[in-house]
């Protein structure tokens, strides 16, 4: 049996409310979202817990017999975690942040870095993911904040004013290859000759970037190895199979050091904007503060970014 502490919390609040958008507020959800979660309860249980052909919503005989498993549970939890807190000298709540894998290693530790340096000590939690996944986790209560490539589709699969964003700041993709003993590229964009192409796989918000430039520019190529991850792409260039384009911000080192080398003009750049999403439903303190200071930077001076370019 698979269950999820949150989903105990859900169960409590639609008890308490006996009603799944009251409920949803109170646990700053979406309903949609909320719902989805009572129903996984339920499934992991094999029982069900709620009428809901009843106005207001009634507990089935199970789920008043749950209901006071689940209260004790929770209740246990939050007296042993304020005690560890207490223990760790921690300062409560931790805000939890789903980054796409290249912001995460790539432009993450140095804005939280420089969050610090401002004043603003904040205990984060970071999970690493793919953007599909990040988007799932927002709206699905399993986050506080999404970093990540503003991606138009995903976009509009979000409500702006429960989903907002704030731009944090840009980079590129660049196209890089491994280099010969002269410290060239091995592979050049403005030849005659087909290329190896080290491409991200199909769906991927990079891929279809660079899927875009490659039909404008007509590029001669051969795909001859795929993936999602824009790190494992970059492993793979500095073998010399191929040429990949990779976000800057995750080859700073290779491309100081001469590992790598960028093999074509700025035509072949691919420009990227970086944008940090909340949940306007959420009303963690800490999540609120952050989010605040952001907006007051951005007031001050819009083209101010927390770029890790600088």
């Amino acid at each position: 049996m698979n269950l999820e502490s949150k989903w105990l919390e859900d169960f409590s609040a639609l008890a308490a409310t006996r009603s799944f958008s009251q409920a949803a507020e109170r646990r700053f959800v979406t309903q949609p979202a909320f719902s989805r979660r009572i129903r996984s309860l339920e499934a992991a249980l094999g029982l069900q817990l709620v009428n809901r052909s009843r106005t207001p919503i009634e507990l089935t005989e199970a789920g008043q017999l749950f209901l006071v498993t689940a209260r004790t549970v929770v209740d246990q939890l939050g007296e042993i975690l304020r005690h560890l807190h207490h223990l760790e000298g921690g300062q409560g709540e931790v805000v939890q942040v789903a980054a796409a894998h290249s912001l995460a290693s790539g432009f993450f530790p140095r804005w939280v870095a420089q969050l610090r340096n401002d004043g603003l000590n904040i205990a984060t939690r970071l999970v690493a993911t793919n953007v599909g996944d990040a988007v799932h986790a927002l709206r699905e209560g399993g986050c506080d904040l999404m970093l990540a490539f503003y991606d138009p589709d995903a976009a509009l699969q979000m409500d702006a004013e429960i989903f907002p964003s704030l731009h944090m700041g840009t980079t590129e993709m660049l196209p890089v290859c491994a280099v010969d003993a002269e410290g060239k590229p091995l592979f050049d964009l403005e030849g005659e000759g087909s290329v190896p192409l080290l491409a991200y796989t199909a769906g991927a918000f990079l891929g279809r970037s660079v899927n875009l430039l490659l039909r404008q520019r007509n590029l001669r190529y051969t795909t001859v190895y795929e993936t999602a991850m824009a790190d494992s792409l970059k492993s793979m260039a500095l073998e010399g199979m191929g040429i990949a384009w990779v976000p800057r911000l995750s080859m700073r080192g290779e491309l100081e050091r001469g590992e790598l080398a960028v093999c074509g003009g700025s035509q072949w750049h691919v420009p990227l904007e970086i944008r940090l999403y909340r949940c306007a439903l959420v009303r963690k303190a800490n999540v609120r503060l952050l989010w605040r200071k952001l907006e007051g930077a951005a007031a001050v001076d819009p083209k101010v970014s927390q770029s890790p370019e600088k």
